[in-house]
């Protein structure tokens, strides 16, 4: 089937008053970023939807393709046209039909007759075109609420513009609508989901992560990377700030009382992302913790690691069952990733038996008898930045 263009409709951003033009404006940004290496198509804008067209077949398919994964977009059709010539109409008619699963389906015919020189008035069309098709698909069924199939046709002077397949997007906001927060990116399930999460609301994302060579191998940074990269996928580039961990873990486990050394731990990993937030101009900490999953995530745990900074912690799964949140990140395509049994620095130096409700005034005390201060300072100038995806350094990237 030859698609002449592709209608996108905006959802959420339909019901935004003034500032809708700057949300529509940065989801055109959007879509030119992740569609950079497809230099025939074009846009055009309008109130509540718009139309990417293009004459080349393939990057018409590469769109319906790739088009599911950007945020701000609720969903999309593709668009085939014909003349005002009723057979040029019923014949495209067929050849839409044709392309879709049709067997034991009900359909209707929905007609917008913006051209009103078009000799036939809107229901002897609907009429005309629906004989047409149920003559040459009989399994069909006319049903005229909630059809599974809906032949939508809208007249125009200068064509006659048809579509029936109603695409999902990804829903959402645009992405670098709602600023950018700093995602703590361990490797596991849990943080590309609520990453993801994020994106899905505009939010622009950087990433933080914590190795500690020789006790986690280059095996689980490679996975971290492959991670940050799988999220820049989502329709903007993402930086990956990989922080030098062995000295202060090691110092935790010299120091602190094993029973509540993940929790100092965490506490630590906090305070560095709230020094590279505050560099890099972000305005939240993303963390993919889950309300009583494991030991540093009871809500004692959660309010002795979140005494350490005054930044907003943002935590999407808090109330999200772990197969619920399994079920995202096979959805956006993490989860295969997550699951390679390379460490974390996390689960390196695991207690036996940790402490799941701490007390903040022990948990500081013991902190007390060492100086992290310069540990910290030291790992935040030593990191090591990376940007995914490598090879998408252009500018649009500035607009984003």
């Amino acid at each position: 089937m030859k698609w002449e263009k592709i209608l996108v409709r905006y959802g959420e951003l339909s019901t935004k008053g003034k500032n809708r033009k700057t949300f529509i404006t940065q989801l055109r940004n959007n879509i030119k970023f992740s569609f950079i290496d497809l230099p025939n198509f074009k846009m055009t804008a309008e109130r509540d939807r718009m139309f990417l067209t293009s004459k080349d077949d393939a990057e018409i398919q590469q769109l319906i393709e790739r088009l599911p994964k950007i945020f701000g977009i609720q969903s999309f059709s593709p668009v085939a046209s014909s003349t005002q010539e009723m057979d040029d109409i019923l014949e495209t008619a067929l050849k839409i039909m044709k392309s879709l699963e049709h067997q034991d389906k009900t359909f209707r015919v929905t007609v917008k007759r913006t051209d009103k020189r078009f000799p036939l008035d809107t229901y002897e069309l609907q009429r005309t075109v629906a004989s047409h098709v149920l003559s040459n698909f009989p399994s069909l069924k006319v049903q005229m609420k909630d059809a599974d199939i809906d032949l939508r046709i809208e007249v125009l002077s200068d064509a006659v513009y048809m579509m029936a397949e109603v695409i999902p997007g990804a829903g959402g906001m645009p992405l670098g609508s709602n600023g950018r927060s700093l995602l703590m990116l361990s490797g596991g399930i849990d943080s590309p989901v609520a990453g993801y999460m994020l994106l899905k609301r505009g939010v622009r994302l950087d990433a933080i992560h914590f190795h500690s060579p020789p006790f986690t191998s280059e095996r689980s940074k490679e996975k971290v990377m492959d991670l940050a990269n799988q999220l820049s996928h989502f329709g903007a580039s993402v930086r990956l700030h990989v922080i030098p961990f062995t000295d202060i873990q090691q110092s935790i486990q010299a120091q602190i009382p094993d029973n509540v050394s993940m929790t100092t731990t965490r506490r630590m990993m906090m305070k560095i992302a709230d020094l590279v937030r505050e560099e890099i101009g972000a305005l939240g900490i993303v963390t993919g913790e889950s309300l009583g999953q494991v030991a540093s995530q009871t809500l004692e745990s959660l309010t002795a690691i979140n005494a350490v900074t005054t930044t907003p912690i943002f935590r999407p799964l808090i109330s999200s069952d772990k197969l619920d949140i399994i079920d995202i990140a096979q959805k956006i395509g993490t989860y295969e990733t997550s699951i390679l049994p390379y460490e974390d620095c996390c689960t390196i130096f695991t207690s036996s038996c940790p402490k799941t409700k701490p007390k903040l005034e022990k948990v500081e005390y013991y902190e007390s008898f060492k100086d992290f201060d310069e540990l910290i300072k030291e790992a935040v100038e030593k990191r090591e930045v990376l940007s995914f995806p490598n090879s998408k350094k252009n500018d649009f990237e500035n607009l984003l």
